[in-house]
């Protein structure tokens, strides 16, 4: 997981509209695709916004959060591409913060338009991106994205489940017992400290 992160640290990222950020690394037949965290205004104002339903005709009805469908909608056509490519046939998705709401619906976009891959998922530090009820079926699609949350970091708890916002994948806590406050709990220092010391 360490070297995942830092991965998606390093990336040489591309900037689309609504400020979505993206890479995309092809090696053998695997294809990684990595979000970066909030880095301007716009992804920012991104992150408040409010549920909508993904796609207009949905055999199972769903909703997550508008302004993170928006900046993934945006990235889209420029990987489309490459998740299609027959060559990829494991399928990694990398994003931290910000990003890492992004992964979580490309990840659902390639679970559905790539079914003969092996496709994984990690978060770190996601927000909560579905709202309300979410069926059964597709929870299950996301048993293979893994939000990693360090500490009490305050991201993995936003937009608040008050409001109905909810994490559907499995969500793995790190640092537990050494946490350093809401806020900073969130850094990419504090992420790359208690992975070091953990195992995932």
């Amino acid at each position: 997981m360490l070297k995942l992160f830092r991965r998606c640290l390093r990336a040489k990222y591309i900037t689309v509209d609504e400020g979505g950020d993206y890479a995309v690394e092809l090696n053998g037949n695997t294809l990684s695709l990595l979000f970066e965290k909030s880095d301007g205004r716009e992804d920012w104002k991104n992150n408040f916004d409010f549920p909508i339903k993904p796609y207009k005709h949905m055999e199972q009805s769903w909703h997550c959060h508008r302004g993170f469908l928006k900046v993934w909608k945006a990235i889209e056509p420029y990987v489309a591409e490459y998740i299609m490519d027959p060559r990829a046939q494991k399928i990694e998705i990398i994003g931290y913060s910000h990003g890492a709401a992004i992964a979580l619906l490309c990840y659902e976009y390639c679970i559905f338009h790539r079914p003969d891959a092996e496709v994984h998922g990690v978060g770190f530090g996601c927000p909560r991106v579905f709202w309300g009820k979410v069926p059964k079926e597709v929870k299950a699609r996301f048993d293979n994205f893994t939000v990693v949350r360090n500490g009490h970091d305050i991201v993995t708890r936003v937009p608040p489940a008050l409001f109905g916002f909810r994490h559907i994948s499995k969500v793995v806590r790190i640092g537990k017992g050494d946490s350093r406050g809401l806020i900073r709990d969130h850094t990419p220092r504090e992420y790359i400290r208690h992975l070091e010391n953990k195992a995932i």
